[in-house]
């Protein structure tokens, strides 16, 4: 079990992301947009962060950037969810720091496993 951080601006897909990751008995905290998302970061500190890449306030490379140089929050691993499969929109979010990149729509499954993966990766 992990405490785990969902920054998503849509609110059913952010729910639908929480609930799946209760369900597998995870602690989830949700925020809806960028900023929240990093002040949850350093305040909750989270062992894992689901970043949507397209955010109101900051974006999910920004984000991940700054958790990345925070030298507080830069070993805590992150996921980017994007419907945006481009090789050059997946290339940035690895070179933001995030060490998987998770194409919507995914299936509760398919974010299990890459949660568990990258979890058990630390």
């Amino acid at each position: 079990m992990a405490k785990i951080l969902v920054a998503e601006d849509e609110r059913d897909i952010r729910e639908l992301i929480a609930f799946t990751l209760q369900f597998a008995g995870h602690e989830v905290i949700t925020t809806s947009n960028g900023e929240e998302a990093l002040q949850a970061v350093r305040t909750q500190r989270p062992q894992l962060v689901l970043l949507d890449v397209r955010m109101p306030r900051m974006d999910g490379y920004e984000v991940c950037k700054e958790i990345k140089t925070d030298p507080q929050t830069k070993t805590i691993p992150v996921i980017f969810l994007s419907a945006k499969g481009q090789e050059s929109e997946i290339r940035s979010g690895l070179e933001a720091g995030a060490e998987q990149y998770l194409l919507k729509p995914f299936s509760p499954d398919q974010l299990i496993e890459q949660v568990n993966k990258v979890l058990a990766g630390r």
